[in-house]
C-alpha cells in the first residue's frame, strides 16, 4: 500500500526538532510512500527545504494542506491546540502526546476522531520505553547542564560549582530516580566532580548503579525519610521518575521545600507528564526558572528541543522502523501484528485505549486490542 506522510515545522516554543530527517524521508520514500514536508520544518536541525526535496518530499508552505492530505502526520511534540483543530476521523498522529497530566488535548483529541499513537508508551521486549529512551537520556544529560546554570548566582543560585575546586566542596546532587533519565543525570553529575546520590525503589536498580558506578555515586533507597534528608542536604535535586503513561508522582512536597539551602536548585525533568514536585508547573526555554520559598525550579518541558540536531537524529532512529511499518502495513495491520506498537495507541474512534491515561483523566478505559479488532 502507499500512504501519504506529513511532518510539519513545531510550534510549541523554541520546539526545534523535526519529526522527520531527510534520511528518514528517503526511507519512506524508497517504500513508495508519498511524504509531505511543511516549508521550513528542518530549518532548527540545519535541513533545508532542498534535502528534503533530494529525499523525495513535497515541500508544502502551508501545515494546514498537510493535515488536510497526509494519512498519518509524525511530529515530536503533542499537537498544539491550532494543530488539533486540523485533525480529522482516522487519521494517524504519531508523535509524543503526554496526555495523563493534559486533559485539553486528550479531550480535542478524542472529538477529533484521529488514532493518537504515543512514543512514549510504545514497548520492547524487556520491558523497556524505546522512542522514549534517546529523549531520556539527552533530557538526563540536559539536566545537569540547565541545573549548574541555574545554579550560579546570576540566575538566582547559590553561586555553587557543581565539581568544586580544590579546597573547596563540590555540589551536592540527588537524583530521584535510577531510571534512563536518573542514569543519566548521574552520569554527567559524577563526570563534572560533583557529590552525587541517586534514589530509587528498586533494590535491583540501586544494585546495578551501585556497579556501575563505584564510589563515582552514592544509593539510597528511595523512603519518605531518605528522601527528606537527602533534598534538604542538596545543592541541586533531579526529578527523574516516570511512571509509563501516567502523571508523575509528586515527591517533593511544597513543605519540603523550606528545608533546603536558599538558591538550591529543582529540576523537574517529569513536568511532561505532571512534574515530580508539588511546587512544579512548565516553564520554557524563553523562561525557564522561578523561584518558591528562595528555591529555583527549572521545568522546561521540551528540555530536548534546546540541542535540536542531537535530539532529533536520536528520535528518529527508533521512531523511523515503526512509521515505516505503520506505512506498508497500514495502521490497523502494524499494530495486529507488534504488541509492543500496540502499547503505544492511546487515542482511538474517540476513547482512551490506555489505561494510565484513562485513570490519571478520569475518563472511561477500552483494551488497545478492542481497537485492532
Amino acid at each position: 500500500m502507499v500512504m501519504i506522510v506529513g511532518t510539519v515545522r513545531e510550534i510549541k516554543n523554541h520546539e526545534y526538532r523535526v519529526g522527520l530527517t531527510p534520511e528518514s524521508v528517503h526511507e519512506l520514500t524508497a517504500h513508495g510512500h508519498r511524504v509531505l514536508v511543511e516549508s521550513g520544518a528542518g530549518e532548527g536541525i540545519g535541513a533545508h527545504d532542498g534535502l528534503y526535496a533530494r529525499a523525495g518530499a513535497e515541500i508544502v508552505d502551508d501545515p494546514a494542506g498537510i493535515f488536510a492530505t497526509a494519512e498519518m502526520i509524525v511530529k515530536v511534540k503533542e499537537p498544539q491546540p491550532e494543530e488539533r483543530a486540523l485533525l480529522r476521523p482516522g487519521q494517524i498522529l504519531y508523535t509524543y502526546l503526554h496526555l495523563a497530566p493534559d486533559p485539553d488535548q486528550a479531550r480535542e483529541l478524542m472529538a477529533s476522531g484521529a488514532i493518537g499513537i504515543a512514543y512514549e508508551t510504545v514497548t520492547d521486549a524487556h520491558g523497556g520505553l524505546p522512542l522514549l529512551k534517546p529523549m531520556s537520556q539527552v533530557a538526563g544529560r540536559m539536566a545537569i547542564q540547565a541545573g549548574a546554570t541555574a545554579l550560579e548566582k546570576a540566575h538566582g543560585g547559590r553561586g555553587v560549582l557543581l565539581g568544586g575546586v580544590p579546597g573547596v566542596l563540590p555540589a551536592k546532587v540527588a537524583v530521584i530516580g535510577g531510571g534512563v533519565v536518573g542514569f543519566n543525570a548521574a552520569q554527567m553529575a559524577a563526570g563534572l566532580g560533583a557529590d552525587v546520590t541517586i534514589l530509587d525503589r528498586s533494590p535491583e536498580v540501586l544494585e546495578r548503579l551501585g556497579i556501575h558506578f563505584e564510589a563515582r555515586a552514592k544509593t539510597r533507597f528511595s523512603n519518605r525519610a531518605n528522601l527528606a534528608e537527602c533534598v534538604a542536604e542538596a545543592d541541586l535535586v533531579i526529578g527523574a521518575v516516570l511512571i509509563p503513561g501516567a502523571a508523575a508522582p509528586k515527591l517533593v512536597s511544597a513543605d519540603m521545600l523550606k528545608t533546603m539551602k536558599k538558591g538550591a536548585v529543582l529540576v523537574d525533568v517529569a513536568i511532561d507528564q505532571g512534574g515530580c514536585f508539588e511546587t512544579s508547573h512548565p516553564t520554557t526555554h524563553d523562561d525557564p526558572t522561578y523561584i518558591v520559598e528562595g528555591i529555583v525550579h527549572y521545568c522546561v518541558a521540551n528540555m530536548p528541543g534546546a540541542v535540536a540536531r542531537t535530539s532529533t537524529y536520536a528520535l528518529n532512529n527508533v521512531t523511523l522502523p515503526h512509521a515505516l511499518r505503520i506505512a506498508d502495513l497500514g495502521w490497523n495491520e502494524a499494530l495486529r501484528a507488534d504488541p509492543h506498537l500496540l502499547a503505544g495507541l492511546n487515542v482511538w474512534n474517540g476513547q482512551i485505549t490506555y489505561r494510565a491515561v484513562a485513570e490519571a483523566l478520569g475518563l472511561p478505559y477500552i483494551p488497545a486490542e478492542q481497537a485492532i479488532g
